[in-house]
């Protein structure tokens, strides 16, 4: 996402202007705050902050089953060993 010049503030300003800006966010808008001229920290709306965090869950959840589903089609190519095969070997 790009941000335009009025949705980055320096934090120094922020400060001052605290309650407007997060009306903004509310309303839709994403801050982008700045320190020393650098990004440094982003307001968003909660709403939008905890859809972003489902969103990462479902991510990881879906990485997790591709790496399952990628384990058992080399277990079943004969690949790899299963659990109890290399239980057995190991005692």
């Amino acid at each position: 996402m790009s941000y335009s010049a009025q949705d980055v503030v320096p934090i120094s300003e922020a400060r001052a202007r605290l309650t407007e800006l997060s009306d903004e966010v509310v309303a839709g808008a994403e801050k982008l705050l700045t320190k020393n001229g650098s990004a440094y920290v982003a307001l968003v709306d909660a709403k939008k902050l905890d859809y972003y965090h489902r969103l990462e869950n479902e991510h990881a959840s879906l990485v997790l089953l591709t790496e399952a589903e990628t384990g058992l089609r080399q277990v079943l190519a004969g690949k790899r060993v299963s659990n109890a095969d290399l239980l057995k070997a190991l005692t």
